[in-house]
């Protein structure tokens, strides 16, 4: 299995000088503020996107074909700005996140809600969002920060799409594909076209990325979303937080396609109650379990990735498409 230290080896250098420019351009004097930020930034996940941002400028950068010295920094400042970028408004992302679900953990740890109230947590999540925004304007790299600001808009419309639907418990594969598309898949897009404006790579490497980023984010986020339904290890049961959220995702819409009007009428009925019935849960979980929706799902989840690998296939073998490649398989890997 393919590990994320694995993936990190040919640019430790760089993701250290990344850390430490997060550091040095994310404080306050204020010690509330203070104690959130340290608190979002120790609690920060794998970086998968600041990991695409590097590895991708180097793989369109002119010098690629330069010989990776392990230790060794490839990367400019531009370029951790872009990382910066992404990865930040990707933070602000998961603490608006927690306060719409009123989430009282992130990643094993308590949210910012959940320590401070969610009306600081939307403050902390506007100040990095400001900070983000006035950290690219004053750096004067315009047109780097023109690439990225899109995504902000694209993330609100996402979740907005998302509530709407869980809502009205109508979500078709075309919206759902919509829904993470815009919520996910747009900033590892982002990420990974970013990456190759930092380095003024040529137009068509800019829109390769893009493309090899949106089909990553796709992938990723159905992964999620199998994950949602699949049997922890430790425990033996789901997570299912979907479910009791009303959110219909793919292993349930392959599920629904199947079914005849009356069965998919029960399966929503049920769906209703996921919110305060447990055994509604178990009912939904069972049957996606047994007519296959985890397998159909992940089914589309490894088109999107072969998708990816072959956009990187267009480019000359070295360790940083190697990387890339086996963030690929980590995605359809990884268990959590």
């Amino acid at each position: 299995m393919v590990s994320i230290d694995s993936i990190r080896t040919p640019i430790l250098a760089d993701l250290e000088a990344f850390d430490e420019f997060v550091r040095d351009h994310f404080s306050s004097d204020g010690r509330l503020m203070s104690e959130m930020i340290a608190h979002v930034l120790s609690s920060r996940g794998k970086g998968v996107r600041p990991i695409i941002v590097l590895l991708s400028s180097i793989l369109t950068s002119s010098a690629n074909n330069r010989q990776w010295v392990e230790g060794e920094r490839n990367c400019t400042m531009r370029t951790y700005l872009a990382a910066t970028m992404v990865e930040m408004l990707h933070t602000v992302s998961l603490i608006h996140d927690d306060v719409i679900d009123n989430s009282d953990q992130r990643r094993g740890r308590p949210s910012v809600n959940a320590l401070w109230q969610s009306r600081n947590a939307v403050v902390l999540g506007d100040y990095l969002l400001a900070r983000t925004m006035s950290l690219g304007m004053e750096s004067a790299q315009y047109d780097l920060v023109s690439h990225i600001i899109g995504s902000v808009a694209t993330l609100c419309e996402g979740e907005v799409l998302q509530s709407q639907h869980a809502t009205d418990m109508d979500t078709s594969r075309q919206d759902y594909l919509e829904i993470i598309y815009k919520k996910t898949a747009s900033l590892i897009s982002i990420s990974a076209s970013a990456g190759a404006v930092s380095v003024m790579a040529a137009r068509e490497d800019v829109q390769r990325m893009r493309r090899f980023g949106e089909a990553l984010g796709m992938a990723f986020q159905i992964q999620d979303d199998i994950l949602d339904y699949s049997r922890s290890a430790q425990t033996g049961k789901p997570s299912n937080n979907d479910l009791r959220e009303g959110k219909i995702t793919l292993p349930l819409i392959e599920v629904l396609e199947q079914c005849s009007s009356a069965e998919r009428e029960q399966l929503l009925s049920k769906l209703r109650q996921c919110k305060t019935d447990e055994s509604a849960v178990d009912y939904i979980q069972n049957v996606v379990e047994s007519t296959g929706g985890l397998a159909l799902a992940a089914r589309s989840m490894r088109k999107y990735v072969d998708r990816a690998t072959s956009i990187l296939a267009e480019y000359d073998d070295s360790p940083y498409r190697a990387a890339l490649v086996n963030l690929c398989a980590y995605v359809t890997e990884r268990d959590r």
